[in-house]
């Protein structure tokens, strides 16, 4: 089990000891596991839904988000931020993208990107409290970080000898696929027939962005991997709050 405890290390705030440095094949395996943190995101968020069941709306609806954004530690809507400020920034130039992704600084796009991203969450979530159907608290962060998994599975890593490269080369693609196969299935076990079309607008969402990454770096980056994760979950909560409405 280690390699579930380094995922979650990794993709959580969770305090969260290993027992020693991973090799790179545990690391690689650790990506296997990605979706499972997503589902344990999710059974928390459900959890505290139900706890905070009769709380004035939009504070119920801010204590959900901010303990979303604490779970997660605030790492991918950093590569978020990084991710909008290289895209404007770069200049359709994949050298000068690259460039701003690794300042550490965040520029007005980023910041724009970040209240957008936050306030399409937060008043899904309002939706979602105000027709009492808290299953896309669950299917965002699984769906999110089986799109990571997806990526590395079929998206060239650019930046050669970072952790996400030992992460690809070391990943188990025919489990990866099956591992996918089990997500898609559970989803619609939980889900039913919306959480279907869910997908499907989730995987078309996965293909785009995934596009975007190649035409302007020939790949993906941790950056725009988080990036991905973090727009995706975005997409599957407003998507199940309008079908659920």
């Amino acid at each position: 089990m280690l390699p579930f405890w380094i995922a979650l290390q990794f993709l959580s705030s969770l305090p969260i000891r290993l027992p020693g440095m991973p090799t790179p094949q545990e690391s690689g395996r650790s990506l296997l596991f990605y979706p499972l943190v997503g589902l344990l995101f999710g059974v928390l968020l459900m959890a505290m839904d139900h706890l905070l069941d009769g709380a004035p709306t939009l504070l119920h609806a801010v204590l959900l988000l901010a303990a979303w954004v604490i779970l997660s530690g605030g790492l991918h809507l950093d590569g978020l931020a990084d991710s909008a400020d290289a895209w404007l920034g770069g200049f359709g130039d994949r050298e000068r993208t690259l460039t701003i992704m690794k300042d550490p600084r965040s520029g007005p796009i980023a910041v724009v990107a970040l209240v957008v991203v936050l306030l399409l969450k937060y008043s899904a979530v309002v939706a979602l409290i105000g027709t009492h159907n808290g299953v896309g608290l669950l299917l965002a962060p699984v769906i999110g970080r089986a799109a990571m998994l997806a990526l590395f599975l079929n998206t060239p890593y650019v930046r050669a000898g970072g952790l996400g490269q030992a992460l690809a080369d070391h990943l188990p693609r025919k489990t990866g696929v099956r591992m996918l196969a089990a997500v898609a299935v559970v989803c619609v076990l939980i889900g039913g027939g919306p959480a279907a079309w869910v997908l499907v607008v989730a995987a078309g969402g996965f293909f785009w962005l995934r596009r975007v990454m190649m035409r302007r770096l020939g790949g993906s980056t941790g950056d725009t991997a988080g990036a991905m994760l973090e727009l995706l979950e975005t997409l599957v909560l407003v998507t199940w709050a309008l079908m659920c409405d």
